[in-house]
């Protein structure tokens, strides 16, 4: 570890090389020209910086094992050069296009001192020197301009507290107009830009002498509050509930957030909805309660609308193809696959190993041979790849099905351009989610049969709600439950754990004499786990207490393919047993060697399986979603993962969007 000694200090000087800069801002290590003799190394957040400004820098001096003696940023400003040479430094830096170190020297040259001043106050004078033509004087002050614009937002926002990499970002996506909209409202950073919270804005508007019971402050936290409910999956929170923790957060005396919660109704940012039940009222983020709404109105509207289906003479084919299917067709199978033709609406759900794909292979089956269109469509790009190699029929994403436009940021598929299909078939519907299933249901036909394939005991969805389970629950909708497990699944201890434990019954486990699927390893320490975790990934099963078993092939490491064929669960973040560290040891064993690209504390590398950490709709990709680094371009900042097939880039900026995901 590096050594720091604790008294701060203050260094002014001039960039003469930037080492290594994050393009997010997050860590920058340049050389330092300290009174025009002296040179030293500065690390830290200093961002947006380049060679040939000035800069004050508060921070420490440390000595770091490899690279010796580094002053350590806390806190830095950017400072106009006062000295003639320092001007043209500057200028000359490559910072402002259009002047370069010749054009530097003449501007230095005409006007001296003052030369600054002249490219703010008098910009027309520019064309005084030597060989700056109109041209090269619009290039010159547009990039001044935005230069100084820029400069002063990072002033104001670092002013408040904000770090180099955020208030670039918050540059980024307001431009100009930073200073007007943070000042009107510092907290519509945390809903408007990725990355902010509402702790960061909070703070932010807490520095510019918001009160602690401003109105404007209760109302974004209450606003925070529900969105962190609706983070773990809640349509509603009772009222009680989102006051009391309000309250809690802010710091606020009882009764201090009513005031809020009727504003934001007014304003129509959140519905109250009064119930029967002991907790009366229920809050809704406004999008949550409509798209409920509309759901609730597109199952009703499927349900009562007549089948576009000749359903007598598809049932009479079922029959035919029972008798003659060589695939033995369970009878709640068949009751199934007669459901899905008879009802619009069709939930079938069941655990690990009850048949639900060969029922699916059926029921295409019988559709194809009728001559009737269908779509297949999952949630996630792997859960579509699964469904497309058991039904040997395209399935796609349910964003490709509707036709996801990233530049419209919209569904092209709905009401008005539904899906072309007589019945729309969803594996694992227990992933989709309440906004989902709302673009879904606009898009299916009236006419159209749906049919929701999934285990409901799964994990629900990761977004906000637990759209099949409500199904199921409100009586409305056909359900067919499958309970058999089939033979062959039978042998599988992982089928049988997962139903051992909906029924509260204890696990079984599997042994060396036994080819079995889930084993457990006695383990007395974390180290002693970590170990054992590399073991097992890198080298598969072949360890002590399992040589010789007949297991060794099936794990065996030329054949262990531990990206797509292995993974590494932990409940927690942090500590030795956490995703943080278990992604580091894992990246060392399993991708260990090429060009790394630094994120922090974090190394990205081609070839690394990571995982997209939030829904962005723009790329097509959601939270959860597992892919492999394919390219990494520094020139462009652009690295670009695989998902399933599908090619998905990002931007050095978006970076935070994914996390390494070896575990």
């Amino acid at each position: 570890m590096a050594e720091t000694k604790k008294e701060t200090s203050t260094l002014h000087g001039t960039v003469t090389r930037i080492t290594y800069q994050d393009p997010e801002g997050r860590y920058t290590v340049a050389r330092l020209e300290v009174n025009r003799s002296q040179e030293v190394t500065v690390v830290g957040e200093i961002y947006p910086v380049s060679e040939g400004e000035e800069i004050k820098v508060t921070g420490q001096w440390r000595v770091h094992p490899r690279y010796g003696t580094q002053f350590q940023a806390e806190s830095w400003e950017k400072v106009e050069p006062a000295t003639l040479d320092g001007i043209e430094r500057y200028l000359g830096s490559g910072l402002i296009k259009g002047i370069g170190p010749v054009y530097a020297h003449r501007l230095v040259s005409a006007f001296g001192l003052d030369t600054l001043r002249v490219l703010s106050e008098e910009p027309e004078r520019v064309l005084e020197v030597q060989g700056i033509g109109k041209g090269r004087a619009q290039t010159i002050l547009r990039a001044w301009e935005q230069q100084k614009g820029m400069r002063d937002v990072m002033v104001f926002l670092q002013g408040h507290g904000v770090g180099s990499a955020l208030a670039l970002r918050i540059y980024r996506a307001f431009g100009s107009e930073t200073v007007a909209r943070v000042k009107e409202n510092p907290y519509s950073l945390a809903r408007e830009i990725y990355g902010i919270g509402f702790v960061l804005a909070d703070r932010i508007a807490r520095s510019m002498g918001i009160s602690g019971d401003s109105p404007l402050r209760v109302e974004a936290g209450l606003l925070h509050v529900l969105g962190k409910f609706s983070d773990d999956g809640h349509c509603f929170v009772p009222l009680s509930l989102v006051i009391s923790n309000t309250e809690a957060l802010l710091g606020i005396e009882a009764g201090a957030a009513e005031g809020a919660v009727k504003a934001l109704a007014r304003q129509g940012e959140i519905v109250l909805e009064e119930t029967a039940e002991e907790d009366a009222v229920r809050v809704y983020p406004r999008e949550l309660y409509h798209a409920e709404c509309r759901v609730a109105s597109a199952i009703r509207d499927l349900l009562s609308t007549p089948s576009g289906l000749k359903v007598k003479a598809l049932e009479n084919s079922s029959l035919d193809l029972f008798d003659s299917s060589t695939l033995m067709l369970e009878e709640e199978q068949r009751e199934a696959i007669t459901q899905a033709l008879r009802h619009k609406v069709l939930v079938i759900t069941g655990g690990p190993g009850t048949g639900k794909t060969t029922l699916l292979i059926s029921l295409l089956a019988i559709l194809r041979r009728s001559e009737i269109s269908f779509a297949l469509a999952a949630p996630t790009g792997r859960a579509a790849k699964r469904m497309s190699e058991m039904a040997a029929e395209e399935a796609k994403t349910i964003h490709r099905l509707l036709e996801y436009n990233p530049r419209e940021r919209r569904f092209l598929r709905g009401e008005d351009n539904p899906v072309d299909a007589d019945v729309v078939v969803i594996d694992e519907a227990s992933m989709v989610d309440l906004p989902l299933m709302d673009h879904l249901l606009k898009a299916v036909e009236r006419r159209s049969h749906l049919v929701l394939l999934g285990d409901v005991d799964q994990l629900p969805s990761v977004g906000p709600g637990s759209v099949l389970r409500n199904l199921i629950d409100s009586g409305a909708v056909p359900v067919v439950v499958l309970r058999r497990i089939f033979r062959q699944s039978q042998q599988s201890l992982i089928v049988a754990n997962a139903h051992r434990i909906l029924q509260g019954r204890p696990l079984v486990f599997g042994d060396e004499r036994d080819r079995r699927d889930f084993i457990f390893l006695p383990r007395e320490s974390e180290e002693e786990i970590l170990e054992t975790i590399k073991t097992l990934v890198k080298d598969g099963l072949r360890v002590q207490g399992f040589q010789g078993s007949r297991d060794a092939q099936l794990f065996n490491p030329s054949t262990l393919q531990p990206f797509d064929r292995v993974q590494v669960l932990t409940p927690v973040h942090r500590g030795l047993l956490g995703t943080v560290h278990l992604n580091r040891e894992l990246q060392k064993l399993l991708n260990p060697a090429g060009e790394a690209l630094e994120r922090g504390e974090t190394l990205l590398r081609r070839g690394d399986k990571v995982m997209q950490l939030r829904n962005n709709y723009d790329k097509a990709v959601c939270n959860g979603d597992l892919g492999k680094i394919v390219g990494i371009e520094r020139e462009a900042e652009e690295l670009t993962v695989d998902f399933d097939g599908r090619a998905v880039s990002y931007g050095f900026d978006e970076l935070d969007e994914l996390s390494l995901a070896y575990a």
